[in-house]
C-alpha cells in the first residue's frame, strides 16, 4: 500500500469521525474507537502495517493519554468534593456581587482569567481554574456554557505563544533556535491578540445578552423562578454535604492543587490524587461509607471523560505513531529515523504533493489559512514535527524563507489548539463543562478561524509574514 493511499484514508477516517459526531451518531469515545480500527484493518490487509504492530500503536497511543486519564478522574473528584462542600458557592456570590448583572463583565472576566491562568502554559491547569470557578456563573446568569469555553480557547491561544509553551517550543527546535528567539518575533502577534480576544469577549457578552441572558434577563423571566431553583431533594442533600465553615480551608487546598499542578515537578495527575484525599478527610471524616457515597455522585462523568480519553488514545496511537529502525512504536521527531512512517506523516506529504505550484510562493499565505482545519487532523507533536520541516522545505523550493512559515504555522494554529479533539486537554475542557465535543466545536470554530486569519493579516502588516 503506497503512502499517497495511506494519507487519503487518514483525511476519510478524520472526516468519518467529524461527521458522525456533528450528526451526533454516538458517543465521542466509540468514533474514536470505532473508525481508527477500521482503518487498522484496513492498513493491515493492505500489508502497512503488520497485525501485531497495531497493538504496539495502540500501547503508544495509551503510553501518550494515560496520565491525562488519570488526571481527567481524579480532577472531576477534587472539583466535584469542592462543589459539594461549598466553597465555589462562597465564589459565585463574590463574583455576583462584583458583576451584577453584567453579561458582559462575565465574559470579559472569563478570559482575563484564562490569560493569566494560561501564562504556564499548561491547558489542562487552565481549564481546571476557569471552568469551575466561572461555569457556575454562568449557569447562574443563563449563558451558554460554549460561551465560557470560546472565550477561554482563543485567550489560552493566545498565551500559547510564550516560549515555554508547546508549540513555540516545538517550533524552535525545528528552525533551529532558540524559542526565546522566536518569542521575540511573535510577541506584537501577541499582544495583538490581546486585544483582539477581549474583544472577542466583549462581542460574546453582547450576544449573550441579545439572546436574553442575565441575572434578571429574559431567559431568567421565561424560565421562572421554579426551574432556577433545584428540587428539594436536591437542597436537602445540597445542604447536607455542604461544608461553609470550612471555606477558608478548602480554599487554599484548592490553591495548593493548582500551585503543585503549575510547578510541574509531578505528574499533572498527582497533585488532584492528593486534593481529592484531602478534600475527603477534611471535609467528611475518616468515614469510608461517606468517602464512597462523595465518590459514587462524581462517577459518572469522571468514567464519560476517562473512556472518551481511552478512545482518544486508539485514534492518536493508529494515526500519530509510527515504527523507528528499532522497531519501536514512536512518533517521529526530528532526528528520528523511521522505518515505517505514521497515518499523518503521509497526510502530510499528501498535502506537499497536491499543493498547486502557484501558491508556493505564497505559502505562509496558505499554511495560516488551512492551519485551523488542519488543527482537526493533527495532534501538536505531527503538526510540528511532521508539517513544519515538509512546509519549509516546500518553501525553500520557491525561495520562502523559513522564518516566516514557521510563524503562520505556530500562529494559527495555535488558536484552534484547544478546540481539536487530538489536544487531550480539550476533552479535559469540554468534560469540566459538560459539553459535548461537537458543540464546542460548533460554537468555536468559525470564530477561531476568523481569529486566526485576523492575527495573519497583522503579522503580514507588521512584516513578520509575506504575501
Amino acid at each position: 500500500m503506497s503512502e499517497v493511499v495511506v494519507g487519503l484514508l487518514g483525511f476519510v477516517c478524520i472526516v468519518a469521525i467529524v461527521a458522525t459526531l456533528f450528526q451526533s451518531r454516538t458517543l465521542p469515545s466509540i468514533a474514536f474507537i470505532v473508525y481508527p480500527a477500521v482503518l487498522a484493518v484496513v492498513l493491515v490487509l493492505g500489508g502497512y502495517y503488520k497485525i501485531d504492530q497495531i497493538g504496539d500503536l495502540i500501547k503508544g497511543g495509551f503510553g501518550s493519554t494515560g496520565p491525562t486519564a488519570a488526571l481527567f478522574v481524579f480532577s472531576v473528584l477534587f472539583f466535584g468534593i469542592m462543589t459539594d462542600a461549598g466553597m465555589f458557592d462562597v465564589i459565585i456570590d463574590k463574583l455576583m456581587k462584583l458583576v451584577g448583572d453584567n453579561v458582559i463583565g462575565v465574559t470579559i472576566m472569563t478570559t482575563v482569567i484564562a490569560l493569566i491562568g494560561h501564562l504556564d502554559g499548561g491547558g489542562a491547569s487552565t481549564f481546571c481554574i476557569v471552568v469551575p470557578s466561572m461555569l457556575p456563573v454562568y449557569k447562574k446568569m443563563h449563558m451558554r456554557p460554549t460561551t465560557l469555553l470560546r472565550c477561554a480557547v482563543l485567550a489560552m491561544g493566545v498565551l500559547n505563544l510564550m516560549p515555554w509553551s508547546g508549540p513555540t517550543s516545538r517550533a524552535a527546535s525545528v528552525l533551529g533556535i532558540e524559542a526565546g528567539e522566536l518569542w521575540h518575533t511573535l510577541l506584537p502577534i501577541q499582544g495583538f491578540g490581546v486585544l483582539l480576544c477581549l474583544a472577542h469577549a466583549y462581542l460574546a457578552g453582547v450576544q449573550e445578552q441579545q439572546r436574553g441572558a442575565g441575572l434578571h434577563g429574559r431567559l431568567a423571566q421565561e424560565e421562572g423562578d421554579i426551574a432556577l431553583e433545584a428540587s428539594a431533594e436536591d437542597a436537602a442533600q445540597k445542604n447536607e454535604l455542604a461544608r461553609p465553615k470550612l471555606f477558608a480551608v478548602n480554599l487554599c487546598l484548592t490553591v495548593g492543587v493548582i500551585a503543585l499542578l503549575v510547578w510541574d515537578q509531578f505528574p499533572s495527575y498527582f497533585p488532584f490524587m492528593l486534593g481529592v484525599a484531602a478534600g475527603l478527610f477534611i471535609n467528611y471524616g475518616f468515614t469510608a461509607n461517606m468517602h464512597k457515597k462523595i465518590i459514587n455522585l462524581h462517577a459518572a462523568p469522571a468514567l464519560m471523560m476517562c473512556s472518551t480519553l481511552m478512545g482518544a488514545a486508539v485514534l492518536m496511537g493508529i494515526l500519530v505513531y509510527g515504527f523507528s529502525v528499532d522497531g519501536k512504536a514512536v512518533i517521529a521527531k526530528p532526528g528520528t529515523e523511521m522505518e515505517i512512517i505514521s497515518v499523518v506523516t503521509c497526510m502530510a506529504n499528501l498535502i506537499k504533493m497536491v499543493l498547486p505550484d502557484f501558491l508556493g510562493q505564497h505559502l505562509p499565505i496558505v499554511i495560516g489559512i488551512l492551519s485551523v482545519p488542519l488543527a482537526l487532523a493533527f495532534d501538536t507533536d505531527s503538526y510540528f514535527y511532521g508539517m513544519l520541516p515538509i512546509m519549509i522545505a516546500i518553501g525553500a523550493g520557491y525561495g520562502v524563507a523559513a522564518l516566516p512559515v514557521a510563524v503562520a504555522m505556530v500562529v494559527c494554529r495555535n488558536c484552534a489548539t484547544f478546540i481539536s479533539p487530538m489536544v487531550p486537554a480539550t476533552l479535559l475542557g469540554v468534560g469540566l463543562a459538560d459539553v459535548d465535543i461537537k458543540d464546542h466545536i460548533k460554537a468555536s470554530f468559525l470564530y477561531v478561524w476568523a481569529f486566526s486569519i485576523i492575527c495573519m493579516i497583522f503579522a503580514v502588516i507588521i512584516g513578520v509574514m509575506t504575501l
